[in-house]
């Protein structure tokens, strides 16, 4: 007679994000801070071909992404082609593409100025003006989060069109050490609510409540943020609003650690997580227009290792 094996119970690996685990918090911390790129040049990676990144590109793209949550990636010039970012998402394990309504067929975003008849021109990505510190999707539902980007320039305009980039960890740990009662706040699942947009139609979207930071299935932080104050409501209670009004002024200090500026370039591109980000007003060529292509994606890069837990 066969005697059954007993089960075996695995404990869940203990979470860097967890308010009651300062141990673990503190170990993950010290790692990241000691990460943290003093330089952006620190964070680019010149290559090749992006569609057919060689090994070592291929690791020294993971390696800045795993530890600061994006990197750049540089190639001898600006491509148009619509297959790039899908191609280089795949190499990364970025698969699942968010096919927004505003994407084509092929979940691609062509970012450029455009007009109001063709439905992008009253979005603002679709415009020259600035857009404020955000994550992408943050108007999506839980489901639909958006867990990594491409964004890549074909053309840059001909002035302007600069992006700040913020690993959005840093935003998280700054927030904790000041008090974890924020980071508390911004976890509630209606911590910050998109009313529904409507159309010609009725109900384009419908509104989406849900928090600011959450912890994915894989153990990552996820972030959903935007720094407008039109078609945004926030909890109306103390925590909720004392929470905001702290992260709001760490983003709106120039001089936040891990905060850089990029104008890229053609040929250059920032891949990895969903970031905050934001975007400076910029002057077109009519001649050569700004163009970008953008993939957002479900996925994030898959952490290869977790270096932080052995230390």
């Amino acid at each position: 007679m066969e005697v059954a094996a007993p089960e075996r119970h695995c404990r869940p690996a203990a979470s860097p994000f967890d308010l009651e685990d300062a141990v673990t918090y503190r170990r993950w911390r010290d790692w990241k801070l000691a990460c943290r790129p003093a330089r952006i040049e620190e964070l680019v990676v010149d290559v090749g071909d992006a569609r057919e990144l060689a090994p070592v590109e291929l690791k020294a793209l993971r390696l800045r992404i795993e530890r600061c949550g994006f990197a750049l990636y540089r190639c001898a010039h600006g491509v148009d082609d619509r297959a790039l970012p899908r191609l280089l998402g795949d190499q990364l394990g970025m698969r699942r593409l968010d096919a927004n309504w505003l994407a084509d067929e092929d979940g691609i975003s062509r970012i450029t100025v455009s007009g109001q008849a063709d439905g992008h021109g009253r979005f603002i990505p679709y415009t020259d003006l600035p857009i404020r510190w955000h994550t992408d999707g943050y108007y999506h539902p839980q489901q639909r989060r958006i867990r990594g980007m491409i964004l890549h320039c074909v053309r840059p305009a001909l002035s302007g069109g600069e992006n700040a980039l913020l690993d959005h960890e840093l935003a998280y740990i700054a927030l904790r050490d000041i008090s974890p009662a924020h980071v508390r706040a911004l976890m509630q699942p209606d911590a910050m609510t998109i009313p529904e947009r409507t159309d010609e139609n009725g109900v384009a979207r419908a509104a989406q409540a849900g928090p600011v930071f959450s912890v994915d299935a894989d153990g990552g932080l996820h972030m959903r943020y935007t720094a407008r104050t039109r078609s945004i409501e926030w909890k109306d209670d103390g925590p909720t609003r004392a929470a905001v009004s702290r992260l709001e002024a760490l983003l709106g200090d120039p001089c936040f650690p891990g905060t850089f500026r990029v104008r890229l370039q053609a040929g250059m591109g920032l891949v990895g997580h969903n970031v905050l980000h934001d975007r400076s007003a910029f002057r077109d060529d009519p001649l050569r227009p700004r163009l970008l292509l953008r993939a957002r994606f479900l996925d994030r890069v898959p952490p290869a290792e977790e270096p932080w837990r052995n230390g």
